[in-house]
């Protein structure tokens, strides 16, 4: 999978069952961080939320999940599929996430991960930094306890 192939398009609750595809291949059951279905369907039809889904051949294989509320930004999931992954496909995904969020009116963009998680390095390289830690935030299959580091940046680019 190459960036090229990929492109990047608005998505709806229509793509929810591809979206959830894509979120059972990449997160991992033994940290306790994907969302279910109904988390998702619930949020995306509420005011200043957006979907972004990353396809290739017509297939779904990542997508991202934002929101801003006055002029902040928050980026809720970006998941790519195992096999997308270290291939451009995240970063694309970052990139219109920040750039719809800055065409929304936001100067400050939220995110918030598993310390651990590897998608870390993709947040340093495009300029977020820790703002703050949440303890003990996720609890994984195994009993083992994480915590939650919220990352921010400003929106320019």
């Amino acid at each position: 999978m190459s960036k090229c192939t990929v492109s990047i398009s608005e998505g709806s609750i229509l793509d929810l069952e591809a979206v959830m595809a894509v979120m059972e291949d990449s997160f991992d059951p033994a940290y306790g961080e994907a969302w279910t279905a109904a988390q998702c369907a619930g949020l995306m039809p509420l005011p200043g939320v957006w979907l972004s889904v990353a396809r290739q051949h017509e297939k779904v294989v990542g997508f991202a999940l934002g929101r801003i509320v006055l002029t902040e930004a928050e980026l809720l999931l970006l998941a790519v599929k195992r096999i997308g992954r270290r291939r451009g496909v995240g970063q694309l995904l970052l990139d219109r996430f920040r750039l719809i969020a800055s065409a929304k009116g936001a100067s400050k963009l939220h995110l918030e991960v598993r310390d651990g998680n590897p998608a870390m390095n993709l947040y340093r390289r495009a300029g977020f930094t820790e703002a703050g830690r949440r303890r003990n935030y996720y609890t994984g299959r195994d009993g083992q306890i994480y915590d939650a580091l919220t990352l921010m940046r400003e929106t320019f680019i």
